[in-house]
């Protein structure tokens, strides 16, 4: 099947923390797209480093959850190696003290890296323009399959 337009919102392309996941994800999206289809994607800028405020005192909140009661959360860095920032997210219920723990990885690549990787992988860089909701903070990338590549 072929499509028109592939989307990756909510940063989701930072996930892929290994270049073969991301290579493979961007070749499965490239045979997707019809000729003249777009990939359009948005990361945070790495400069911006933003997980500096990922901290407990800077994402704290507590919410009234209906037919649940009171739930606190807050998210924690727990490592940075290079490109790979790994954090986790804590919600503890106070209805009975419940406490959940969701760690994850992101991947916070330069914006050159993606061109390069996008083009080895056959995709047109179209644009790449500022997100209109976070301007400055991430990077929206609009690409296009290459049709002389495969």
């Amino acid at each position: 099947m072929e499509v028109d337009a592939a989307v990756m919102t909510g940063n989701v392309a930072q996930v892929f923390i290994t270049d073969s996941s991301w290579e493979e994800t961007l070749l499965a999206i490239r045979h997707a797209l019809k000729p003249g289809g777009h990939f359009i994607f948005e990361v945070r800028d790495p400069t911006q480093r933003a997980w500096e405020s990922w901290t407990r005192e800077a994402t704290y909140s507590q919410k009234e959850i209906s037919g649940i009661g009171p739930v606190e959360g807050w998210c924690e860095v727990l490592h940075v190696n290079k490109e790979l920032v790994t954090f986790c997210w804590t919600y503890k219920f106070e209805s009975n003290g419940q406490i959940i723990r969701s760690e994850s990885t992101l991947r916070f690549r330069e914006r050159e890296a993606i061109e390069v990787s996008l083009v080895k992988n056959g995709f047109n860089v179209k644009e790449v323009r500022d997100a209109p909701d976070r301007p400055g903070k991430e990077f929206v990338f609009i690409a296009s399959p290459d049709m002389s590549v495969f």
